[in-house]
């Protein structure tokens, strides 16, 4: 039942995390640094921005569409976003007829 998954909180309350904050506390400012240096997934940004592009997604528009059940229950399956993977697909196929065809 879609009820299961729902959890009620009070306005304010927050869920508690993970994060040991006294002992980052505790922590010198050199023990950060190698704690960082070491961290595999703590890599350098070093990004320029300065030629980046604002790409405005192109606007949807809402339609009923009737598709086989095994195919609606495949991109459901795979959890929410389903619509978007479909159109993702949709998409590619769209752009693959677009390509001119080459001559052999």
């Amino acid at each position: 039942m879609k009820n299961e998954r729902i959890v009620k909180r009070q306005w304010g309350e927050r869920r508690k995390g993970k994060t040991d904050w006294a002992r980052v506390d505790a922590m010198t400012d050199e023990e950060i640094v190698e704690a960082v240096r070491n961290d595999p997934d703590a890599v350098p940004l070093d990004v320029d921005w300065s030629e980046a592009v604002l790409v405005i997604p192109p606007k949807k528009q809402a339609i009923s569409i009737r598709v086989d059940e095994d195919v609606l229950h495949f991109f459901k399956g795979e959890g929410a976003g389903y619509q978007r993977r479909m159109n993702a697909v949709l998409r590619s196929y769209m752009e693959q007829k677009r390509k001119p065809k080459k001559r052999a």
